[in-house]
């Protein structure tokens, strides 16, 4: 819902969206180079784009990556072509995830500012632009952008991440421009031939994970308990010291554990509760990552955590094969350079965060690890109901994860949005029976896929904005 409260900063940024692109950056105003043009389909081609967003209120403050946030900022771009296509992209704004210095200097507000700031201006770069494909618009257009992200913040080590989420609203919009103008109305068909490999697969069922941040209540952890969800999502990296972290995780992950485990599931065969630890980076040391598992192989715990995600900072570029665990990359494996990276020192999954890196760039991440035979899944950015379909439909094309029969899909939107069940009408399709999980699983039938999850209806709400 709308925030009547932020309208000043409303009216500041819509003054500052027009007027960014007056601010000289000494960059070329086309970088798209000499690229050959598909001839078996049209060229995505877009004469101007606008954006706009409404913030949506959280149930209670989220805690992550040492910090908390209280709203959502949700993206809307429009796009059109000269021939009257036009196209509504979404997306999420995350500042905290993508670049958390930003956001403990600006603050939740300011750093969401600026993160708008760049979409708008990504607008403007790309209006009356020509594109073999939304993936040759994101590479074109990302230095610039980028640029000019350094330049608001006064940041020249501005993580990649932060530009890119800036960018998945314009992505998610031109993929669905490029749709319309080559009359492409699957999934399927939209994903470019070159990386469709990647995605050859239906699968049935995907587990719908839950996450339990440092601000759950233990009524929030037996409510996923008794939901039937059995692959838990737990954010460590909790606020202090390193030492002060390490104590409070370690304490975090036994009372989770001691609530949920008398607990079993129907959904799979061994009726195993799986772990999924993520720590944005906030481990600064194997040292310290060792102590926990070690901890939690101490209480039982150990045998029950299939994934530890994002455990260092991306600077420490440090083998992990001894780890002993299945180590996967989130924010550090920004593109398909620094994913091909993780690899090299170990890491033996990829967590693909579309909504937060643009589907444009996670295509490219997926084949990738396709072709290195790494494991991926999907997690979420806490999206809206319109979103987590998005993710649904890349979860569902993927293999099953190593030691289970499902895909894996992060969604915690209906924990921590406010009006989560009024989010669910502005979704053309969220009433469909893909959307309602049974016993953790979300059940994909024959109609979800022959709808693309319904990512190709317009979404009224968004449109009338």
């Amino acid at each position: 819902m709308v925030d009547n409260s932020d309208f000043t900063r409303r009216e500041f940024l819509k003054k500052t969206a027009l007027t960014a692109g007056a601010a000289s950056l000494g960059l070329p105003n086309n970088m798209m180079g000499n690229n050959l043009i598909s001839k078996s389909k049209k060229m995505l081609t877009m004469a101007r784009g606008h954006s706009w967003f409404e913030r949506e209120p959280l149930i209670h403050s989220y805690g992550f990556k040492g910090g908390y946030i209280t709203r959502l900022w949700q993206v809307v771009s429009q796009l059109k072509d000269a021939e009257g296509n036009k196209s509504i992209g979404l997306g999420v704004q995350s500042p905290l995830w993508s670049d958390s210095s930003i956001t403990s200097l600006w603050g939740e507000s300011g750093s969401n500012a600026i993160m708008f700031n760049l979409t708008s201006r990504a607008l403007q770069i790309l209006s009356g632009q020509s594109f073999d494909t939304p993936i040759q618009m994101i590479e074109d257009a990302f230095d610039e952008v980028h640029a000019y992200g350094i330049k608001l913040t006064n940041n020249t080590n501005l993580r990649k991440t932060f530009t890119l989420n800036a960018l998945t609203s314009v992505d998610n919009a031109a993929w669905l421009l490029y749709a319309k103008q080559n009359k492409i109305d699957s999934f399927t068909e939209l994903i470019p031939s070159d990386y469709r490999e990647a995605f050859s697969h239906k699968t049935e069922t995907i587990a719908s994970i839950p996450s339990i941040s440092y601000s759950t209540s233990t009524s929030g952890i037996e409510e996923i308990k008794n939901s039937g969800q059995f692959f838990i999502k737990i954010k460590i990296g909790s606020p202090g010291s390193q030492q002060e972290m390490l104590e409070k995780d370690m304490h975090r992950i036994k009372l989770i554990d001691s609530s949920l485990r008398s607990a079993t599931t129907q959904a799979i065969s061994n009726k195993k509760f799986y772990y999924y630890l993520d720590a944005n980076g906030r481990y600064h040391g194997k040292e310290t990552l060792v102590k926990l598992l070690d901890h939690c192989d101490r209480i039982k715990v150990l045998d029950k955590i299939a994934i530890v995600e994002e455990p260092f900072p991306e600077a420490l570029e440090e083998d992990v094969s001894d780890l002993g665990a299945r180590i996967a990359a989130d924010e550090s494996a920004h593109t398909d350079k620094e994913a091909q990276k993780r690899i090299e020192m170990g890491y033996t999954g990829i967590a693909l965060k579309a909504m937060g890196k643009t589907l444009s760039n996670t295509i490219k991440i997926a084949k990738l690890a396709h072709d290195k035979g790494i494991p991926c899944f999907c997690t979420d950015l806490t999206v809206n109901p319109i979103l987590v379909d998005w993710n649904k439909l890349l979860a569902s094309h993927l293999p099953p994860f190593p030691g289970l029969k499902v895909g894996l899909l992060e969604t915690n939107g209906s924990q921590n949005y406010k009006n989560w069940n009024h989010m669910i009408s502005y979704h053309p399709r969220g009433e469909a029976s893909w959307n309602k999980p049974k016993n953790g699983l979300f059940t994909l039938n024959e109609s979800f896929y022959r709808e693309s999850g319904g990512i190709f209806l317009e979404p009224d709400h968004y449109k009338n904005l």
